[in-house]
């Protein structure tokens, strides 16, 4: 994670009678915990890519929370998995560098899951980083009734005392009926550092225009594609220019991307029958990512196959792992 941006360029600190705070929380999982999805919710604007497909997430997208008491920088990890690739060594790596740097921990386990032996594994290792105040939040409480959730809160109660720790809180909460996601923030924030805002006001993420408009395209081609698919997807933003000679009420923003995959027999899968399925995942991330730039968008992508990238570094390195 990169260092604190100059204080010098950030929000005047608003007069409260209590100090002001701010500093960096992070959200940890095993894959489709609902991190992103919690994120976004808190942030109210897609930050972060959603998917029902787990380990979607790999880079760690800030997103940022403006109070009147605190400013809030979640960081957004790849769920903590066993990794089967050198893509996967490194997404762990991310997760635990994250994990030293922060100021709160929050731990997602869904409401509709049993505690299985990747959350234990998760909330073992969280057990050894004693300094830092660490959260349970139980998510996607929507898909369960009151009894259920009452044992899943029962459950890493039981975990922490296990191994020997507190949590700072235990928190339900459902993102995307925004329930108790507001909670959320007001106890998170009391554990945040004295300090002025990092960020001046309105900023929503430090994540580069490019990196999150390569997340979005690949946030759509993950939609409806078979289960092993996702972790072979890349999405590389190679220019992004304005289109010379418009006039200035009429500008156009022309994106060329390259949506990379691993062997040529997924080619067909991503591009589909006559092409419709690229069509469609320009369409569905073209609205998406004019809305995040605010501005009218010409979207051009191909499909390439980069052999194994998952496997080589330098290819790895090429598209920005």
């Amino acid at each position: 994670m990169s260092a604190r941006p100059n204080q010098e360029s950030a929000a005047p600190q608003a007069e409260t009678t209590s100090p002001h705070r701010a500093g960096f929380a992070c959200f940890v999982g095993r894959p489709n915990a609902g991190k992103s999805t919690l994120t976004n919710a808190l942030v109210g604007q897609k930050v972060a890519i959603t998917s029902n497909r787990p380990q979607t997430t790999r880079h760690t997208v800030r997103g940022i929370v403006h109070r009147d008491d605190a400013q809030l920088i979640l960081v957004d990890t790849p769920g903590l998995h066993k990794p089967r690739t050198l893509l996967g060594e490194r997404l762990n790596d991310v997760v635990r560098t994250t994990w030293a740097e922060v100021d709160v921990i929050g731990f997602c386990l869904p409401a509709d899951q049993k505690l299985g032996p990747g959350d234990k594994y998760i909330v073992k290792e969280l057990a050894g980083i004693r300094k830092t105040p660490k959260i349970a939040i139980i998510t996607k409480t929507d898909l369960v009734e009151s009894k259920a959730l009452a044992e899943q809160l029962l459950a890493v109660a039981a975990l922490a005392d296990e191994l020997g720790f507190e949590w700072a809180e235990i928190v339900p909460v459902s993102a995307v009926k925004d329930q108790q996601v507001s909670l959320l923030a007001d106890l998170i924030a009391p554990l945040l550092p004295e300090s002025p805002p990092l960020y001046p006001e309105g900023d929503l993420t430090d994540e580069p225009e490019m990196v999150m408009v390569a997340e979005l395209i690949r946030e759509a081609a993950l939609e409806g594609v078979r289960d092993e698919l996702p972790h072979s997807i890349a999405v590389v933003v190679e220019e992004m220019l304005p289109r010379e000679n418009r006039p200035a009420d009429k500008p156009l923003l022309d994106i060329h991307a390259n949506v990379y995959i691993e062997r040529p027999s997924q080619k067909g899968i991503i591009i589909g029958p006559k092409g419709q399925r690229l069509k469609d995942v320009g369409t569905k991330s073209r609205k998406h990512i004019e809305a995040l730039l605010g501005t009218p968008v010409f979207l051009d992508l191909h499909v390439k196959v980069a052999k194994d990238w998952q496997r080589d570094p330098k290819q790895l390195r090429k598209l920005g792992f």
